[in-house]
């Protein structure tokens, strides 16, 4: 299993160590710099806190990981240090899975 990874204590999480973005537990203003697996990263834009941006360049089409899990795919180039959501990435998450009585998983569509 991964573990938590704090950075510099910089508002900054890496959830593993595979990953390609991490995620604010601050709000961070564009220009701040985090060292990040002993990379520097210079943010490019204001990130809000529980939001991702790329601690390295990502190749447009390539799969964004977060907690060593895909989470999606770029849409477009992203360079190290820009926010990472909807407008440059695609999401790939699976349905959501409930247990329901019996122990049997079901969509959560069909547990309504």
């Amino acid at each position: 299993m991964a573990q938590f990874q704090k950075t510099d204590g910089s508002g900054v999480l890496l959830l593993s160590p595979g990953d390609n973005v991490a995620v604010a537990t601050a709000e961070l203003s564009a220009g701040t710099q985090c060292k990040i697996a002993g990379s520097l990263v210079r943010l490019r834009a204001r990130v809000d806190v529980g939001h991702k941006f790329a601690v390295r360049a990502i190749r447009a089409g390539e799969r964004i990981v977060k907690y060593g899990a895909p989470i999606g795919r770029a849409s477009r180039a992203i360079a190290a240090g820009e926010y990472v959501h909807t407008h440059n990435m695609e999401s790939e998450y699976l349905p959501t899975y409930t247990l329901e009585e019996g122990r049997r998983f079901v969509r959560s569509e069909e547990a309504r």
